[in-house]
């Protein structure tokens, strides 16, 4: 992790510490504020029952791409479940950027993107270490991922495709996709996305 300024520090460690303790129960208690059963909202998001309900429980740790998902059929925004400093404009600074993780995750974010009226994209640099693989995913929209460091391999569909530093990939949502660090060393990447964060009215 990067060097910052010991006030940005402490909010980022403040930050971390809230995301890392409210997911669940808080997906559960917004779900049930609507009066929705698991079903419903399982089917809103693209999920199925099972696997929601462990995400409930935290038995299973989302995606940020399927966290939107979740946040979308529940009618809020993103960061409704994860709370973390907004710049003040749609500038970030690498030295300044906090870092995230979601609960019971060794998988780690920096939000690059900037939330305004009318913005579409969502894009995070994610840092993801040895041995990690995402759960399996399909939704709307699509997705443009690029590797910074080390080695990514991504499932779309039925291919396999191994990518290196400088290699990216753009693909549609629909297609069943998931990535993985099957090597010995951390990776980073870019993430880029246009999954529905906030239900518009």
């Amino acid at each position: 992790m990067k060097n910052q300024p010991e006030k940005s520090n402490d909010s980022t460690h403040i930050a971390a510490r809230q995301a890392t303790t409210v997911l669940g129960p808080r997906i559960r208690a917004r779900r049930r504020k609507l009066m929705l059963t698991l079903k419903a909202v399982a089917e809103r998001a693209g999920l199925s029952v099972g696997y929601l309900s462990q995400v409930e429980t935290d038995k299973a740790v989302p995606s940020l791409g399927t966290l939107a998902q979740i946040a979308h059929a529940l009618e809020v925004e993103l960061d409704y479940f994860i709370t973390t400093p907004r710049a003040a404009t749609a500038l970030s600074r690498a030295s300044e950027r906090p870092q995230f993780s979601l609960p019971g995750s060794t998988l780690s974010y920096e939000a690059i993107s900037h939330d305004y009226p009318g913005s579409e994209l969502s894009s995070y640099i994610l840092i993801v270490p040895p041995g990690y693989t995402s759960e399996t995913a399909t939704h709307d929209g699509e997705e443009i991922i690029m590797v910074l460091e080390g080695e990514i391999e991504q499932s779309l569909g039925d291919e396999v495709i191994v990518m290196g530093a400088g290699d990216a990939l753009h693909y549609s949502g629909a297609t069943p996709h998931r990535w993985a660090n099957h090597s010995d060393k951390p990776a980073r990447m870019i993430w880029t996305g246009t999954l529905s964060v906030l239900m518009r009215k």
